[in-house]
């Protein structure tokens, strides 16, 4: 993998390969022109199937797409602005799992940049667009509003210029299960109106559904927004239950129970949060003519847009999650009990019909089985 700066730039970029911090420089070409710069061992322009941007690259869904869609034949570029919202490290390290990747190349940028973000576009022309990128966090946005209104906001708007004026075929973005807020009809369904967040995270998401549609509508841009419910996995975010809960067990520290254990989350594995994605990567919507915005659903339109809903279909209480955790590592935990907290909600249960209907994929990998790959996954990489 190499990185290029946003101008084209050379760059030497420290990459953090293993967890005890050993560092390497990757020595950066100054120009990528033709697509078989991608390095020596990269396809030739004319076998490349499809030019494929991801933003947010270094993140937890963005790099285990990258893994995912590697090696079949696309030159994928990746962008983040590596902010430290938490452990830099963390996402270098999942960069330096890409560095032997001759079909990904990385642009460090930031999307609320206006210029960085067309020229961008304007060299690789992409043909379809990944937008994972964001401010990420329902409690962090209480405290942190305008981060989420340049990541959020203003960055999704950038993508959605770069994508109307460059003639891409597909834009692909990650929504949450968070727009969901008050609603309490189980399970959750794209039918459903979400007018009614109770955190601004949630209110930047159903903006960008809203963003899209126009976008769709305007301009005739095909559109998907991806309603994620809670990803866990090997190489998660630190700020997630999963990650915080097994880091306190296993220094004997206790973890925080939030309205005191009565809460469940449909919680999805991250390789099945992958396959939803590229199932529906090729999945290009199309207007529906009859759609009557009397009576049509939210999640459709005469415009060539969608909403789908990517969740395991069965939500989990916390306390036998928190089992789980304790028997993948071994130790029990010693739980603090306390009350809500702000923005949060009780439960979250997707209905995956949508997903199943278009793609022929529903969500496999159980809790206890995803517990246990992230556990190994936490030891071997904390050597613990």
């Amino acid at each position: 993998m190499k990185e290029v700066g946003a101008a084209g730039q050379e760059k030497v970029w420290p990459v953090c390969v293993e967890a005890s911090q050993r560092w390497v420089s990757l020595a950066i070409d100054s120009h990528v022109g033709a697509w078989g710069d991608i390095s020596n061992n990269a396809v030739e322009a004319g076998d490349i199937i499809m030019k494929l941007l991801i933003t947010g690259m270094a993140g937890f869904i963005g790099y285990s797409l990258a893994r995912r869609l590697s090696g079949q034949g696309h030159h994928i570029v990746g962008v983040d602005n590596l902010n430290d919202y938490y452990d830099v490290s963390l996402k270098e390290a999942r960069l330096a799992q890409l560095a032997g990747c001759d079909d990904i190349s990385f642009v460090k940028l930031d999307l609320a940049s206006r210029d960085d973000m067309a020229s961008l576009f304007e060299r690789y022309r992409f043909d379809r667009v990944v937008h994972l990128a964001a401010q990420a966090g329902v409690r962090y946005s209480l405290d942190n509003p305008h981060a989420y209104v340049d990541a959020n906001l203003v960055g999704h708007l950038n993508v959605l210029e770069g994508c109307r004026h460059h003639g891409v075929d597909h834009l692909v973005y990650a929504s949450s299960s968070s727009v969901y807020g008050m609603n309490s009809r189980t399970p959750f369904s794209t039918h459903d109106s979400v007018d009614h967040p109770v955190s601004l995270y949630a209110a930047t998401k159903k903006a960008n559904e809203l963003m899209s549609h126009t976008y769709s509508h305007l301009y005739g841009l095909p559109t998907t927004g991806l309603r994620f419910f809670t990803v866990y996995g090997p190489w998660g975010r630190p700020d997630m239950a999963l990650f915080k809960f097994t880091k306190a067990i296993l220094e004997g520290k206790p973890i925080e129970i939030y309205n005191h254990g009565d809460m469940s989350r449909d919680f999805t594995y991250i390789d099945d949060i992958v396959e939803g994605i590229v199932r529906l990567l090729e999945v290009i919507p199309q207007p529906d003519d009859a759609w009557d915005p009397a009576v049509g659903t939210p999640d459709s339109s005469r415009a060539p847009y969608a909403i789908y809903n990517i969740g395991h279909g069965s939500p989990v209480g916390l306390m036998d999650f928190v089992r789980a955790i304790e028997v993948a590592v071994g130790r029990p935990a010693e739980c603090q009990y306390l009350p809500m907290q702000p923005g949060d909600v009780p439960r979250t249960y997707a209905d995956t019909r949508a997903l199943f209907d278009v793609t022929g994929f529903a969500p496999q990998v159980r809790v206890e089985e995803g517990i246990r790959r992230f556990v190994a996954w936490y030891r071997d990489y904390h050597g613990v």
